[in-house]
C-alpha cells in the first residue's frame, strides 16, 4: 500500500464520516479505480452544492433501503444524518417513504437498521400471543 492510498482513505473517512469495507480493500488493491469511483460520489454527494448534507443523507438512506443494501451501509448513513442534525424521527420518515414503492420487506430492513442505531423500543401486547408469532 502506498502512502498516497493511505492518505486518500484517511481523507475519505474524514469527509464522509465513515468508510466501507470495499473502500479499504480497493485502496490497497486497486487504488486508481477507487479514486475514479469516489470522484463520482464526491461530485454527486460529498461536494457542497444546493442540497445540504443532512438532506442528502436522508435521500441516501431512502435509496439504500429501497435497494436493500447491507444493514451496515444503511446504518453508516443514519449515523452521518444524525451527526448532520437530522432527528431520529426525520430518519424514520425517510425510511417510511420506501413503503409504497419498495414494500414492507425493504422497509423492515431499513427500519431495523434505524431501530438498532437509535435504540428504539416498542410496546408489548397485554394479551396472550403465541411465542414467536409475527406480531
Amino acid at each position: 500500500m502506498t502512502d498516497e492510498a493511505q492518505e486518500y482513505i484517511d481523507d475519505m473517512a474524514a469527509k464522509r464520516g465513515y468508510v466501507l469495507s470495499y473502500h479499504k480493500v480497493m485502496a490497497k488493491h486497486d487504488f486508481p479505480v477507487l479514486k475514479a469511483a469516489n470522484g463520482i460520489v464526491s461530485a454527486a454527494y460529498l461536494d457542497q452544492r444546493i442540497i445540504d448534507r443532512k438532506t442528502k443523507e436522508l435521500i441516501f438512506i431512502c435509496c439504500l433501503t429501497v435497494l436493500r443494501a447491507p444493514r451496515a451501509q444503511i446504518q453508516a448513513h443514519i449515523r452521518v444524518a444524525l451527526a448532520e442534525g437530522a432527528s431520529a424521527q426525520e430518519v424514520l420518515e425517510a425510511i417510511e417513504i420506501t413503503l409504497p414503492e419498495a414494500g414492507i420487506v425493504a422497509f423492515q430492513d431499513g427500519f431495523e437498521a434505524w431501530r438498532e442505531i437509535v435504540g428504539a423500543d416498542g410496546l408489548e401486547p397485554t394479551v396472550s400471543v403465541v411465542e414467536g408469532s409475527a406480531l
